[in-house]
């Protein structure tokens, strides 16, 4: 057995400075995964912390007798749980001292779930961040909905199953179906009024272009054009979109 696998081991036995002996050899491979996330209106540190806990994770779940190296399963978990952690935050618009708050308390969490070996209480938490106990409840608050739907549901080959994921992949073409239908809505709602009459007689009450011509007071012909320049420009838009 290899010497990373045997501090992966004990770290997982719950040997503390085999685990920090992991994580100090692996804090380079967090920045390297972090400055893919630049820029996105985040400081490098909250991401940094937040990539650490997913090498955590990492560490924790890996399975010895896999045939790949650690890092290389490490890496998935780390750039999954900073992608988590910036889809949260971007459902919910929270201040910036609630994300930061966020972020510790999340961090916390961590470090004394590893300590205790159990869920640490509300007054341990803020102690261990360095807030008060209604800045956690706060910020933890701000954050429960996303959180709620980012639950792990069940894990297969080391890989974490949210139920978002699986509510997306079910909801597909429903959310699909409702996108484009609001997209035609809006396109129809920039249109000039006659034009607007026009796709509305057509295409939801079922009209043929004689009896819109009769109501716009043109011609048939004209309206046959006005239909198809009507549909290509929204169709080009569509395109753009």
């Amino acid at each position: 057995m290899t010497e990373n696998a045997v501090l992966i081991e004990r770290a997982q036995a719950g040997e503390k400075e085999a685990r920090e002996v992991l994580i100090e050899q692996n804090l380079g491979l967090v920045r390297h995964i972090v400055k893919r996330f630049w820029g996105r209106g985040y400081e490098p540190e909250d991401l940094f912390q937040i990539g650490v806990i997913g090498l955590m994770k990492s560490i924790d779940k890996f399975d010895t007798s896999y045939d790949v190296k650690f890092s290389t399963y490490a890496v998935p978990l780390i750039t999954g749980e900073i992608k988590r952690f910036l889809r949260d935050d971007g459902m919910v618009k929270v201040s910036r001292t609630l994300k930061e708050n966020g972020v510790k308390i999340k961090c916390a969490r961590e470090r004394l779930g590893r300590a205790l070996g159990r869920e640490p209480v509300l007054e341990e938490v803020a102690k261990e961040a360095a807030l008060t106990v209604d800045e956690v409840v706060l910020a933890m608050e701000a954050n429960v909905q996303v959180e709620s739907i980012y639950k792990s549901v069940y894990q297969s080959d080391g890989n974490e199953i949210f139920m978002v994921d699986q509510l997306a992949d079910e909801k597909q073409s429903e959310q699909e179906a409702l996108l484009n239908h609001l997209v035609v809505r809006q396109l129809i709602g920039d249109l000039p009024e006659k034009e607007q009459i026009l796709i509305k007689l057509r295409y939801y009450q079922g009209k043929t272009q004689t009896e819109v011509a009769k109501v716009l007071g043109i011609s048939q012909v004209q309206v046959s054009r006005m239909e198809k320049k009507i549909l290509l420009s929204m169709r080009q838009k569509m395109a753009d979109g």
